[in-house]
């Protein structure tokens, strides 16, 4: 056998396998059409909210014995929906156009099928492929883009991850692109040739490959990042003898926040934020001022977040034009936030019950996001990404934590891809780190360096297994742990503080 592709080359079949899905897809306007569903049990209700999901306004007669209640709360909003509750007929589909068989009886479904073809009406027997004349597939849906998915019958469970993978990856800004084309479409002059030239000219960037960013300004960023490592570290070494001490004697202090570190960068990981207030919740717990427990996560936040940058980096999650927009208001916000927090060191008894009220709110922040994970924001994408670095530096620099909890959350509410937002987050979030800490180093006289320490090591050695970890564990499970406990030691503190007074 030979075919022709819509390319007109020649494919020559040898065997019927090679052939693949059969199936031709079809779109019905079923607002048109009248449909029959046999059987208005679990079944019979999947596939009746199937039906109306894609097509509200559709005219559907659901006949059956027993109806399930659900079918009938799920009916009360559709007035094209008529319950009929009887035993099937085969004088049922006389004014049918589409049948759809939902019965756990498979004699009565042979009956309807044979009912059907009687009257030259194509159906539909749930589970039964052998038996359909067509299948209800999976759909994908973006506004007026409507994609369907079949496995000619061989795994609904395929058709479902594949459906999963597409809604991912597709943006929900598809639809907009389709009424911007549409408009377009109207307003063209010309003969058909001049349209449709212009059109595919139009959407041409659509199949275009992602532009990747400069290759010169690739290097400008890595070797930002080496040069602002190796300041980082000079100035530890040469600027604060302490640092020179700490290694010579190992205070248990360091071993307990190594595993602090370790444990916050994780379920950082996990679910893209929390490590700065989970971290500086610990440091105020264990009697560090607000500004050294600042100065600890950022210095620890170099290296992790410059691993997890440069990892996000070679997977290709770096959204360039976002990270632009992010970074330089984002350092300012940064350097200015870090900066009065450390003139204000002195008066470290009276800041800290303030950041401890920061955390408190991040915490509950945090613990109401784990119940909306899949909430969408209406309100569309944040346009204003600037003065959203702005903020996330400054709170970020002063709370001790807070950029990933309001940037990152932010930009994935506002309808933006979350493995493009999460990538860019982290590796601007070197760059806000990196600043920060070389403000606090400025300011500060003295640190904890078995914190820092600690905190550098074991966020260090957690982040490549971090995003391996995210995949077993439930992101809702870690939001709830982390709000609780972040709320609890937050309490503790300010209640100690108003004992105190």
């Amino acid at each position: 056998m030979t075919l022709l592709t819509q390319n007109n080359d020649s494919i020559i079949i040898q065997d019927e396998k090679d052939l693949g899905n059969q199936l031709f897809p079809v779109f019905l306007k079923l607002n048109e059409l009248h449909t029959v569903l046999v059987g208005a049990g679990n079944v019979g209700l999947e596939k009746l909210t199937a039906i109306l999901t894609n097509s509200i306004y559709a005219s559907v007669t659901v006949i059956a014995e027993n109806i399930l209640p659900a079918v009938h709360l799920l009916c009360a909003d559709f007035t094209g929906v008529k319950i009929v509750q009887k035993s099937f007929a085969a004088s049922d589909l006389d004014n049918a156009d589409i049948v759809v068989a939902a019965t756990n009886n498979n004699v009565l479904n042979e009956q309807i099928r044979k009912a059907a073809h009687q009257r030259k009406l194509l159906i539909n027997v749930a589970d039964k492929p052998e038996l359909c004349d067509f299948y209800l597939g999976s759909i994908v849906q973006k506004g007026d883009l409507k994609i369907g998915i079949s496995t000619n019958g061989k795994s609904p469970t395929v058709a479902k991850r594949i459906k999963e993978v597409l809604n991912e990856g597709l943006p929900n800004e598809l639809n907009i692109t389709l009424q911007q084309i549409n408009n377009m479409r109207n307003s063209l002059t010309g003969d058909f040739t001049d349209k449709v030239k212009k059109l595919n000219e139009a959407t041409a960037v659509l199949v275009e490959p992602t532009p990747q960013p400069v290759k010169n300004f690739k290097w400008l960023v890595w070797g930002t990042i080496i040069v602002s490592i190796a300041i980082a570290v000079a100035a530890l070494w040469f600027n604060e003898p302490g640092f020179r001490v700490y290694a010579q004697n190992i205070n248990p202090v360091f071993y307990y926040f190594l595993g602090a570190g370790f444990l916050f960068a994780l379920i950082d990981g996990a679910i893209g934020m929390s490590y700065g207030v989970t971290t500086t919740t610990f440091s105020l717990s264990m009697g560090v001022p607000p500004a050294a427990a600042s100065m600890g996560v950022h210095l620890s936040e170099i290296l992790s977040n410059g691993i997890a940058g440069w990892m996000h980096y070679r997977m290709g999650n770096i959204n360039w034009k976002l990270f632009k927009l992010l970074l330089i208001p984002g350092i300012i916000g940064a350097v200015l936030g870090a900066y009065i927090l450390s003139s204000l060191e002195h008066y470290s008894h009276y800041t800290k019950p303030f950041v401890s009220l920061y955390t408190l709110i991040l915490g509950i922040v945090i613990f109401t996001k784990a119940f909306n994970l899949k909430r969408k924001n209406a309100s569309g994408k944040i346009k204003r990404i600037g003065l959203l670095g702005f903020g996330g530096g400054f709170i970020d620099a002063v709370g001790g934590g807070g950029w990933g909890s309001i940037v990152l959350s932010s930009l994935i509410a506002g309808g933006r891809h979350p493995r493009f937002s999460l990538g860019t987050v982290k590796l601007s979030r070197f760059f806000i780190a990196v600043m920060s800490s070389l403000t606090f180093m400025s300011m500060i006289n003295g640190a904890n360096w078995n914190a820092v320490a600690g905190l550098v090591l074991g966020s260090a050695l957690s982040s490549p297994i971090a995003a391996k970890i995210s995949n077993k564990i439930s992101a809702k499970a870690i939001m709830v742990s982390v709000a609780i406990i972040v709320i609890i030691i937050s309490l503790k503190s300010i209640i100690t503080f108003l004992i105190k007074l």
